[in-house]
């Protein structure tokens, strides 16, 4: 949820003040790259793909970090939090560049500060996937996790759990976006704060465990 709050708030300022686009939606961002092509919107079309390519790349160089899920792994590997601390000194680039220009970045720096978000995303989204089996949802793309909640309210056999998890992550995505949006149009400067507290906070929290777990083991 925490991190899904964090997916909200760099969503919205990517909409909001950097081409219309989405950080984390690509499928979004194809609709809108299909559109821009139709109708030769060179603008729009730049901005898809700064956001799907930058994305990708994060995916991958997420993906290279955390590895491949193993059966024996613990809830919360290492690589893990690995890949969660690049997303953070990529959001931490990106927050610099949103401030330094006001909240309001045009020209190459738009570009430049669409791409490290999309980075950031591709990251993350790498990094739940990390988690293997443990992870059921995720914090980025949540049209799976919208269809998983509907199917499960239909069905009476399924557990309660993915219903509260499914709504708690759908929730925790629209309050970012609104926080998040928020703060974009009436304090820029402080908008980068929500997306660096939250992905801290979980950063900080599996660092807590993981000691927690040293000390346990030893």
């Amino acid at each position: 949820m925490i991190l899904t709050v964090g997916t909200g708030a760099v969503d919205a300022a990517t909409f909001i003040r950097l081409g219309g686009v989405f950080s984390s939606v690509v499928t979004g961002n194809l609709v809108l790259l299909g559109y821009a092509i139709s109708g030769l919107i060179v603008d729009v079309a730049l901005h898809t793909i700064v956001a799907v390519a930058g994305y990708i790349l994060g995916v991958a160089v997420g993906t290279r970090v955390t590895g491949p899920p193993k059966e024996d792994m613990p809830i919360w590997p290492v690589r893990v939090t690995m890949a969660l601390m690049l997303e953070f000194a990529f959001l931490i680039l990106f927050s610099t560049g949103w401030v330094l220009t006001g909240g309001r970045p045009d020209g190459i720096v738009a570009f430049a500060l669409l791409a490290l978000a999309a980075v950031a995303m591709g990251l993350q989204s790498a990094a739940m996937r990390g988690l293997g089996g443990h992870a059921a949802l995720s914090t980025t793309y949540l049209t799976g996790t919208l269809t998983g909640l509907v199917a499960a309210m239909l069905m009476p056999r399924q557990s309660g759990r993915l219903d509260s998890r499914g709504i708690a992550i759908l929730a925790a995505l629209t309050s970012g976006a609104a926080i998040g949006s928020l703060l974009v149009v009436n304090a820029p400067a402080v908008y980068p704060v929500v997306p660096l507290v939250m992905l801290g906070s979980v950063i900080a929290a599996a660092a807590i465990r993981r000691a927690r777990e040293g000390r346990d083991s030893s």
